[in-house]
């Protein structure tokens, strides 16, 4: 199976879900004008890292974002890993991805597993404690958020699981841009999976982001790359049957020693 994606390298407009959403659509639009099976958002593509108001702008049980995501699958007939969303509920915000199939139904919520200190998350937001694991068009997939990709025991976790394709949402700062990079082609190659990245550009009052969405095959190889200014929509394909050709080739999870790992 042969996927088509297109991901959605924006800026956020910093605590303003409202004009997120009008640009995400206008987006969306444009990513729909080609055959696409597959649309991916951002990190926190709603409010962006305006952590301290998240009381007021939040997403109670993520309803409206699950409602507005849903509505455009449906509309277009595509699949949408759409980015996270700061989701309020009684106990807290957690920083939560959605997944939503062709059919504008909900297949999965993951929400951010590792908080990252060095933007307050650990203040604001709740860990969580599920994976990030589901399917689309039948084919099994991850999830992860940003910081989540410093941690390659979570990654080959969700990997040992079959999945042959990684999609990662984020704000990543500039400043570490070198790092995104590498860690995914890390995990690309060690994994034997294609990765398919979505970055942010622009900057909010704390920090700047530094683009570089990226779409990688399992073999490390860069099939599709933004720049770390403009938005853009990015597009690539993954070959999905190649990735069991890889793997039958290269036999590292037949290979494993997992009574020698120790944590």
């Amino acid at each position: 199976m042969k996927l088509k994606a297109a991901l959605i390298q924006i800026d956020i407009a910093f605590g303003d879900p409202e004009a997120n959403r009008n640009k995400v659509e206008h987006y969306f639009q444009e990513a729909c004008k080609q055959e696409t099976d597959v649309v991916v958002l951002p990190e926190l593509w709603t409010t962006g890292y305006d952590l301290t108001r998240l009381d007021d702008i939040a997403d109670r049980d993520a309803k409206s974002s699950i409602t507005f995501i849903s509505a455009l699958a449906k509309q277009y007939q595509v699949n949408v890993v759409a980015g996270s969303v700061a989701k309020q509920a009684d106990d807290g915000v957690t920083n939560t991805m959605l997944v939503v199939d062709r059919n504008g139904a909900l297949v999965k919520e993951y929400s951010k597993a590792h908080l990252f200190r060095l933007m307050n998350e650990e203040k604001y937001l709740n860990e969580g404690n599920t994976d990030g694991l589901f399917e689309l068009d039948n084919q099994k997939c991850a999830g992860v958020i940003c910081y989540d990709i410093r941690f390659p025991e979570w990654i080959r976790t969700h990997m040992l699981s079959d999945s042959k394709l990684l999609f990662v949402v984020a704000e990543w700062p500039k400043p570490r841009i070198d790092h995104w990079r590498a860690l995914l082609i890390s995990r690309a190659i060690e994994n034997q999976c294609y990765v398919m990245a979505c970055n942010r550009v622009g900057a909010d009052p704390n920090n700047e982001f530094g683009g570089h969405s990226i779409i990688i095959d399992p073999w490390g190889k860069i099939i599709a790359e933004a720049n770390d200014q403009e938005e853009c929509i990015l597009r690539g394909e993954a070959d999905l049957a190649e990735v069991d050709t890889i793997r039958e080739k290269m036999t590292i999870y037949e290979d494993r020693r997992p009574e020698l790992y120790k944590t």
